[in-house]
C-alpha cells in the first residue's frame, strides 16, 4: 500500500482540510474529524497508510 502525508491546514467543525506534503499540490483533502486522531490540531503532520491516519 501507498504512503501519503498531510498537514492539517484548518479544521472546520467535524472536518479538517489536510494538504499532502509528500508531494507539490495546491489541493486540499477534506476529511471528517472522526476518521483522524483526536488529539489533531492545526500544523499536525499526519500519515495515511494501511486505510487510516496517525500522527506523525
Amino acid at each position: 500500500m501507498k504512503r501519503f502525508e498531510y498537514i492539517v491546514v484548518d479544521i472546520d467543525g467535524d472536518y479538517a482540510h489536510l494538504r499532502r506534503t509528500d508531494e507539490e499540490t495546491e489541493d486540499l483533502k477534506l476529511v471528517a474529524r472522526a476518521l483522524l486522531p483526536p488529539e489533531i490540531m492545526e500544523g499536525t503532520r499526519l500519515v495515511y497508510e494501511f486505510m487510516s491516519y496517525s500522527i506523525l
